[in-house]
C-alpha cells in the first residue's frame, strides 16, 4: 500500500486534494498533516473522515523533529506539499510568519524525506505545490511559462519563490525526486473568506461593503479547485522527475468585472433586484506592491500529460456560489472570531 502525506490537508486546496485522492485511490493510505491554523478546518473533511485509508496528524511543519517522526513512523512514500501561509495581505503585516512556514517548513519536509528514504528513491516523490505569483507581474500581454524568470513582489511570493528554489536545490544536490507545479488563483467550496470570491459572497449575503483594491483593474487567471486537484493527481502520477508544470484555468478576469458578475449571480440566487449588490462595491486603497496581471500558460501540462480544465468559469462560479449558500453553517463557523477581527482591521477603516 502506497502511503501519501498531504501537508496542509485541512485547508482549502488541501482538503479537496485529500478527498480527491481518497475517492480515486482506495488502495492508497492518505495521511493529512495540518497544524490547524485559522485557515485549516477538519470540518472540510467530514464526508471522508471515516474512510479506513485516511488518518489525520496534527503537527506543524516548523517542528523538524515532529515531521521526521511522521516519516519514520508511517513509512511515507510520497509527499504532496500544500501547507503554506498564502494570503498576501497577511504577509505584508507579518512577513516573518511566512518565512518560517513557507521556507523553513519546506526545508524540514525536504530533510525528513531525504533522511527517511536514505537515497533509495525508487517509487518516491516529493511534490511541491507553488503559485504563479513567484513570476511577478505581467503587462497587458503575454503568459507565464515554466521558463519565466522569477520576480516576486510580496513577502508571500518571495517566500514561495524561495521554497521553489530550495526544492530544486535538493533535487540537484541530493538527487531527491521532486516535481513542482505553479498554479493560478483557485476558487471553489471550503475556501476561507479572506480571499476575493468567498469574501464577496459572504459580504453580499450580509449586506457588507465589497472592498475592491484600487480601481479593480488587476487581472487574475482563475482555476476551479477540483480541476487543480485533478491536475496535481495527473502530475503526481505521470509527471517527470525534476520538472515544473504550470496549472491555469484559461480564465483571465479583471477584479472589478469578476465582482460585478458575482453580484449578478448573488442577486439572482437571493431574489434581489439586479444591481442591488453592485451598490455595495467600495474601492479601497490599493495593496502595497500589487501585481497588475497574472496569466498562466498550461500548454506543457496539456500537451505532455493530457490535462485540461473541466469547467467553464461561469459554471464553476455558479457552483461555488451555490456551495456557499448551501453551507451557511460552515461559513458562519469560520467567519467568527479571528476572521471578523481581521476583516474589521484590514478593510473597515479604509
Amino acid at each position: 500500500m502506497k502511503t501519501i502525506l498531504i501537508t496542509g490537508g485541512a485547508g482549502f486546496i488541501g482538503s479537496h486534494m485529500v478527498r480527491f485522492m481518497l475517492n480515486k485511490y482506495p488502495d492508497y493510505r492518505i495521511i493529512n498533516l495540518d497544524s490547524l491554523t485559522y485557515a485549516g478546518n477538519l470540518e472540510n473533511l467530514r464526508d471522508v473522515e471515516d474512510k479506513l485509508n485516511y488518518s489525520f496528524i496534527k503537527a506543524d511543519i516548523n517542528d523538524a523533529d515532529a515531521i521526521q517522526k511522521v516519516f519514520d513512523d508511517h513509512d511515507i512514500n510520497g509527499v504532496i506539499h500544500l501547507a503554506a501561509e498564502s494570503h498576501v495581505d497577511r504577509s505584508i503585516s507579518n512577513p516573518t510568519e511566512f518565512i518560517h512556514t513557507n521556507i523553513v517548513g519546506t526545508v524540514n519536509l525536504l530533510n525528513a524525506a531525504r533522511h527517511h528514504w536514505k537515497d533509495n528513491y525508487e517509487g518516491r516523490l516529493f511534490y511541491h505545490v507553488s503559485t504563479d505569483e513567484v513570476y511577478g507581474s505581467l503587462g497587458d500581454t503575454g503568459l507565464f511559462t515554466e521558463t519565466t524568470a522569477y520576480d516576486p513582489r510580496s513577502p508571500y511570493s518571495a517566500s514561495k519563490a524561495s521554497s521553489d528554489h530550495l526544492v530544486r536545490a535538493w533535487y540537484h544536490t541530493f538527487k531527491l525526486p521532486v516535481i513542482i507545479s505553479n498554479c493560478s488563483n483557485n476558487y471553489g467550496g471550503y475556501q476561507f473568506p479572506e480571499k476575493l470570491i468567498p469574501l464577496i459572497i459572504y459580504n453580499i449575503k450580509h449586506n457588507k461593503p465589497l472592498p475592491i483594491y484600487g480601481k479593480g483593474e488587476n487581472v487574475r487567471d482563475w482555476l476551479y479547485v477540483v480541476d487543480h486537484a485533478s491536475a496535481i493527481d495527473r502530475i503526481f502520477h505521470k509527471g517527470c522527475i525534476g520538472e515544473t508544470y504550470n496549472i491555469g484555468g484559461n480564465n483571465e478576469w479583471k477584479n472589478i468585472d469578476l465582482v460585478k458578475l458575482l453580484c449578478k449571480i448573488m442577486d439572482d440566487r437571493l431574489g434581489r433586484p439586479e444591481g442591488t449588490s453592485e451598490k455595495l462595491i467600495t474601492f479601497v486603497t490599493d495593496r502595497a506592491g500589487h501585481d497588475l496581471r497574472y496569466a498562466i500558460d498550461s500548454g506543457k501540462l496539456q500537451s505532455e500529460l493530457g490535462w485540461e480544465p473541466s469547467l467553464e468559469f461561469s459554471e464553476g462560479l455558479e457552483k461555488t456560489v451555490d456551495w456557499y449558500l448551501a453551507n451557511e453553517e460552515w461559513l458562519n463557523n469560520v467567519t467568527s472570531g479571528d476572521y471578523q477581527k481581521y476583516y474589521d482591521k484590514m478593510y473597515s477603516s479604509r
